[in-house]
């Protein structure tokens, strides 16, 4: 099982917060023989329907030597986490979790 990001437990007590369950830690698919992990499924019962709405959660932390080369792995990782989840649990929507500052440093500028 794979170590958890620094920020696991910030983006963890936001989910919390804003009214999800944890419900995985982490959500194990299979792909083939191979297990992949995303680093938290949770799930948010809503008022007027029984099922509510269910996530996961890939968590980034970008402390490594090099942001583009952590992004291009992010974002390969996720285009497959995806793809396996709509086989594994299609009711599932992934989000990916990273820290701002990520975010100013790849996203253009005006």
């Amino acid at each position: 099982m794979p170590a958890r990001d620094k920020f696991h437990d910030v983006v963890r007590a936001a989910l919390i917060k804003d009214g999800w369950i944890i419900t995985d830690e982490p959500l194990t698919l299979k792909f083939g023989k191979t297990e992949l992990y995303i680093d938290l499924g949770a799930k948010k019962v809503l008022a007027a329907e029984k099922e509510g709405e269910k996530i996961a959660v890939e968590i980034k932390s970008f402390l490594g030597k090099s942001i583009i080369a952590e992004t291009q792995d992010a974002i390969g990782q996720f285009v497959m986490y995806r793809e396996v989840l709509s086989d594994y649990d299609s009711d599932r929507i992934l989000f990916p979790a990273f820290p701002m500052m990520c975010l100013k440093m790849i996203l253009p500028t005006n």
